[in-house]
């Protein structure tokens, strides 16, 4: 079973998503020029929105990080460890589980863990103190790569705790790492394939870059100064404004299984999502613009199967003009193309269809769900999973 989420948000003048050059990333989508927020900003402002709104406790929520052997020494010494003990049996006990640390103390890439599974990583020293504690950082001085000085610190790990330590990377059953995955490049049998898929954003409509050309004045400086009368400070940032179109989809038995077939999990998972996704903007220039703006339409489609992106609504970019604005004439392309859809494929497998519009008389085919609120319920009440077998994990 899949969950599919349709937000149509548009937004004041604003740089929400920067690209290298400080400029708001733009595409070519339907060969005119597009704005785009991207995957990775849009998940970032969901997992969040998870903390900030206390949408999931922070037992089952994940950190992305380099700096572990940070955190976990931090927690041994909070327990009453001697601080250079605790880093040489948290490193350890991060390198016998397979992950490297460079000479910085941070690891070589950014890990995505579990908030449990951090703290395995801290019961795991306590519970092995004695056969780590003696241990030295164990880097072979003479070893030419980077490949080989993991291995050799992995194997100066005793076999029992290393054992042990082969079952830290399980999860946790973190939910934002359940719907948005991980991988290790050390550790690919540790990897957790993602339960969502996250499309960049990209607006409705066509747009072009503007300039904002700013000045600050100095507060202290006196009239006849040498510096004359200017400014103290000036520059110019690019910003845009867009009616961006934001598409989403969750696998649910993948997202089941990255939980530990934990159904009840499972559900509170996809209802962070969904009151995520919708609470969740970037943050981008926010302090300069306040581009505060909550989305004006969303449709949430449940299915036993398929999904379908509605991009294609919009290859020919949308006008305002004198039978609607922006944000009605893009609700009416989304409810256009979505017909289309249903006409040429079929409905087969579709469950229900809830959508939400700031004013419903923009609704004109898909089914009214009156407020968000009964939107999500209408979804949770919906879904459902398939029945486990005897024998399987």
């Amino acid at each position: 079973m899949n969950i599919e989420l349709h937000v149509l948000q548009n937004f004041a003048p604003s740089c929400l998503n920067r690209d290298d050059t400080n400029s708001p990333k733009e595409c070519l989508f339907g060969g005119h020029r597009r704005a785009r927020m991207s995957s990775q900003c849009d998940k970032r402002a969901i997992r969040k929105a998870f903390r900030d709104l206390a949408l999931l406790p922070p037992e089952l929520l994940a950190t992305r990080t380099k700096r572990l052997l940070e955190e976990v020494t931090k927690r041994l010494v909070a327990a009453g460890k001697d601080v250079a003990q605790a880093r040489v049996v948290a490193e350890s006990v991060i390198k016998g589980a397979g992950l490297g640390v460079k000479e910085d103390g941070k690891t070589e890439y950014l890990l995505f863990l579990g908030e449990s599974e951090i703290a395995a990583f801290a019961k795991a020293c306590g519970d092995h103190w004695e056969a780590l504690s003696a241990l030295a950082p164990a880097l072979d001085e003479k070893a030419e790569s980077n490949k080989k000085k993991k291995r050799a610190a992995k194997d100066a790990v005793p076999d029992a705790v290393k054992k042990a330590l082969e079952k830290l990377l399980d999860g946790g059953k973190a939910a934002d790492l359940a719907l948005f995955g991980r991988m290790l490049a050390d550790l690919p049998q540790k990897n957790i394939d993602a339960a969502c898929q996250v499309a960049h954003a990209i607006s409705t409509n066509k747009v072009g870059v503007e300039f904002d050309f700013y000045t600050a004045v100095d507060d202290l400086q006196q009239r006849g100064e040498d510096e004359g009368a200017g400014a103290g400070m000036m520059g110019t940032v690019e910003f845009n404004s867009a009616c961006f179109y934001r598409y989403a989809n969750i696998n649910l038995e993948q997202l089941k299984t990255n939980l530990g077939k934990d159904e009840e999990l499972a559900k509170r998972t996809v209802e962070a999502f969904l009151r995520a996704s919708v609470s969740a903007i970037p943050t981008g220039k926010q302090n300069s613009m306040a581009a505060q703006n909550p989305p004006s339409f969303i449709l949430a489609v449940v299915r036993d199967n398929g999904l379908w992106s509605l991009t294609n609504a919009f290859v020919q970019p949308v006008h305002p003009d004198g039978k609607g604005n922006l944000v009605q004439k893009s609700i009416a392309a989304t409810e256009d193309y979505w017909q289309k859809l249903i006409k040429v494929y079929g409905g087969n497998g579709i469950k229900v269809t809830p959508a939400v519009a700031l004013d419903p008389a923009d609704l004109k085919v898909l089914p009214d769900a009156g407020s968000f609120e009964n939107l999500v319920k209408i979804v949770l009440d919906n879904i459902s999973f398939k029945p486990v077998k005897e024998g399987t994990k």
